[in-house]
């Protein structure tokens, strides 16, 4: 699979269920996405096969994810920590 496949595959998999996870994962999909290296995008693959409310309780560190996901929530966390006090 291309990187553009995966890319595309992994934008339209970050559409959730959930509006207020869609609003955070598809803005970190857009641009943050395809400036990791390959064991970061496929974590991220990884995340977006998992439970929306497990996800949702991670990103507002209500649980601590197990350790395979816990650098890829970080960057996520983090980025919308940054995108949301530069509006």
């Amino acid at each position: 699979m291309t990187d553009q496949r995966h890319f595309h595959q992994a934008l339209w998999r970050s559409r959730r269920g959930m509006l207020e996870l869609d609003i955070l994962l598809v803005a970190f999909a857009r641009i943050r996405y395809p400036q990791l290296d390959d064991a970061g995008q496929r974590a991220y693959r990884d995340l977006l096969g998992l439970d929306d409310w497990l996800i949702w309780d991670w990103l507002q560190r209500r649980a601590a994810p197990p350790v395979p996901f816990a650098p890829i929530v970080e960057m996520i966390v983090t980025f919308n920590d940054e995108k949301g006090s530069s509006t």
